[in-house]
């Protein structure tokens, strides 16, 4: 039966955005396997270490944490998390970061193979767990890893001895990645992928915003699954040309009164932390079912960089959802509600990331009553399928939907 409705569904639609975005996203990765059977040095890359520099340099570069949540989400997360766990790797760490040095290791996992490494990129603007995981990394395989530091912000703004401390770092980087790879830096090309990058940010931050509207033109589970050419590609041309496609999607639906979001939108929720990649289908199904529709979350919007020159770049790296303290963070979340009409939160307690989930008690208390929104805590875990149990998640959603459903009734 389902051979058969695969071969009466209509081919994809090489113009849409939700295809470029496949591809970008595909290509990724081939054109990294490519460069390494050419014999050129490819490195891993962290999300938020500065993808305008290995883009600016031409060097070939993956997303580790991009691949585990392939893998998760293709259900081979826990076989990759054991190989770890036997060598001795807690399960209390990072389930990325199993995943990852259990991929070092075999190196093949047929749900997202990537090249091997010759060098690590690594930012702690994530977490520190990041290092950790980067330096066994670079230990175990031989391999020189470059490390920028971006500690967590205790003030509400960017100072700029914070900016002069990450642009010397990121000047250094570049040095360095100069001495490995043998490519040179041109301040020119740079501002060519500055300028593609900040229309990408744009094209996507506006897209998003398109949640606005009463009812909202998309799913927001349609932003988890496009926000990674957002993390890998977002300096390239094809990335910028797929975004503002996505854009005019999501404006064309809004003035059509349509909506990738099947079913009626009866509540507007914002999804607080990383996706449960294992479970994304459950997830995703026990919103729709009672027609909750998640019209924003910060994970996504944190991926959109706009800044008008170097150290303006280097500002922004320092204000990522990790590190700016709470009442900043808090501050953005707020915004995303407000602007987005959000009715309740439902708040991932993940695992895997304790720096994110720690706060997200005092977080979320401070934001529902800011909103006046009810707030739901689920356990999780972005990509080891052992954290979360389904049946806990729908009681949670159902009774954040019983509140929603009364706050309506009283109105």
């Amino acid at each position: 039966m389902a051979e058969e409705i695969k071969k009466h569904r209509p081919p994809p639609d090489p113009n849409s955005a939700s295809y470029k975005l496949n591809q970008i996203a595909a290509k990724a990765y081939t054109d990294a396997m490519e460069a390494k059977e050419r014999g050129e040095l490819v490195g891993w890359c962290a999300s938020n270490f500065p993808v305008e520099i290995p883009e600016t340099l031409g060097i070939p570069v993956v997303y580790p944490e991009n691949q585990a949540a392939g893998i998760a989400a293709r259900g081979g997360g826990v076989r990759m998390c054991e190989v770890s766990e036997g060598d001795g790797y807690s399960n209390d760490i990072c389930a990325y970061a199993r995943i990852s040095l259990a991929y070092a290791k075999v190196k093949d996992a047929p749900e997202q193979n990537m090249p091997q490494p010759d060098f690590m990129l690594c930012c702690n603007n994530i977490c520190n767990c990041m290092i950790k995981w980067y330096e066994n990394l670079a230990k175990e395989l031989n391999i020189p890893m470059i490390l920028i530091d971006i500690p967590l912000n205790p003030d509400y703004e960017v100072s700029d001895a914070q900016v002069a401390y990450t642009k010397a770092q990121f000047l250094k980087a570049i040095r360095k990645l100069e001495n490995i790879t043998g490519k040179k830096w041109d301040w020119d090309k740079y501002k060519k992928v500055q300028e593609i990058s900040g229309r990408s940010s744009r094209a996507w931050l506006e897209a998003t915003a398109q949640a606005k509207y009463e009812p909202s033109p998309f799913n927001g589970f349609d932003l988890l699954n496009h926000m990674a050419v957002m993390v890998t590609a977002r300096g390239k041309e094809e990335a910028a040309d797929a975004m503002e496609t996505l854009l005019k999607e999501y404006k064309q639906n809004h003035e059509e009164g349509k909506s990738t979001f099947r079913g009626e939108e009866k509540y507007r929720i914002m999804f607080e932390g990383i996706a449960c990649w294992p479970w994304l289908r459950a997830t995703s199904t026990g919103l729709k079912n009672r027609g909750i529709n998640m019209v924003t979350t910060i994970y996504a919007d944190a991926f959109g960089f706009v800044y008008k020159d170097f150290d303006d770049m280097c500002r922004v790296y320092c204000q990522v959802p990790n590190a700016i303290n709470l009442e900043k963070a808090r501050d953005k979340r707020i915004k995303l509600c407000k602007d987005n009409h959000v009715e309740g939160l439902l708040i991932h307690n993940n695992r895997s990331c304790k720096l994110w989930s720690s706060f997200m008690n005092e977080m979320g208390r401070q934001i529902g009553e800011a909103c006046n929104i009810p707030v739901a805590h689920f356990d999780g875990d972005q990509a080891d399928a052992r954290n979360f149990s389904e049946a806990q998640y729908d009681t949670r959603v159902q009774g954040l939907m019983e509140i929603m459903e009364a706050n309506k009734e009283a109105k």
